[in-house]
């Protein structure tokens, strides 16, 4: 099992989709997290599990929502650089391989009523 990290881009675009879904529809903001802190814990577990992907990285598939988690692994840590839609422009993310990250929150952020 690996310290899991997140990058400081990739921690907004988790609490903007959070709050987006939410707004959308009450409890889909909960269900997103929840499904994107389980792909989380899944490659910190195994870090190895995702599949391959651009620039050195690897990704994971939340079920149910058109998203990847882009991570690197950096030695005894997984960093997960994005939560990118799949819609969005590829390789947005790729300079924040090289940026500073922050540590995975306890909870995952949940939307303000």
């Amino acid at each position: 099992m690996s310290n899991v990290r997140f990058h400081d881009d990739a921690r907004i675009e988790l609490v903007e989709q959070v709050r987006y879904y939410e707004e959308a529809s009450p409890g889909l903001g909960v269900r997103f997290g929840s499904e994107i802190e389980i792909a989380v814990g899944r490659a910190g577990q195994i870090p190895m599990l995702g599949s391959t992907y651009k620039y050195g990285t690897r990704r994971v598939f939340p079920k149910k929502f058109p998203f990847s988690v882009i991570y690197v692994i950096r030695e005894q840590e997984v960093v997960i650089l994005a939560i990118a839609h799949f819609r969005r422009k590829p390789a947005y993310w790729r300079k924040r391989k090289d940026d500073g990250d922050q540590p995975l929150p306890k909870v995952l952020p949940h939307p303000q009523a």
